[in-house]
């Protein structure tokens, strides 16, 4: 009696298309946009960090801290499509949940600039901070009109 055995290997080759980097949506509108917002946002917040004689405690604290909180949630969502994570956590609806982050910090971050830049009185690392704040939140605003498509604009029916 004769026996047949059949050995099959199986080997996982990744496509440069499918590696676990995406460089590629650093050239895209949207990863440019979160540069730009990091960018601003971290300017902004070492302006108002570095600078000397606070005029008004309160207000630059909480420009701060918004700056800041926004500087690290924006990181979060630019290391999350660089690295493509969404795919690995799909119970979350993850334009829905960009869309309302740029919501809310694009309204937060503007009022911060409104009240910074009214109580800077006259010093120039204040200014420079709720000016880039004001850059931020530009930023902000055209990502959110983009993404608005992707969240909460019309469906195609499958």
């Amino acid at each position: 009696m004769s026996h047949t055995v059949i050995t099959t290997t199986t080997t996982m080759t990744r496509t440069s298309g499918e590696s676990g980097l995406n460089l590629g949506y650093t050239r895209t509108i949207p990863g440019l946009l979160k540069i730009g917002q990091l960018i601003s946002l971290l300017i902004a917040f070492l302006c108002v960090r570095c600078a000397r004689g606070w005029p008004s405690w309160p207000t630059f604290q909480y420009f701060e801290v918004v700056t800041l909180w926004f500087f690290v949630a924006f990181l979060i969502f630019f290391l999350m499509h660089l690295f493509r994570l969404q795919a690995k956590m799909p119970c979350i609806n993850w334009p829905l949940t960009e869309f309302f982050h740029y919501s809310v910090g694009c309204v937060l971050i503007l009022i911060a600039s409104i009240v910074a830049s009214v109580k800077s009185s006259g010093v120039s690392a204040l200014v420079a901070g709720s000016v880039f704040g004001f850059i931020a939140t530009f930023l902000m605003a055209v990502n959110l009109w983009t993404s608005y498509s992707v969240a909460c604009g019309p469906q195609s029916a499958v």
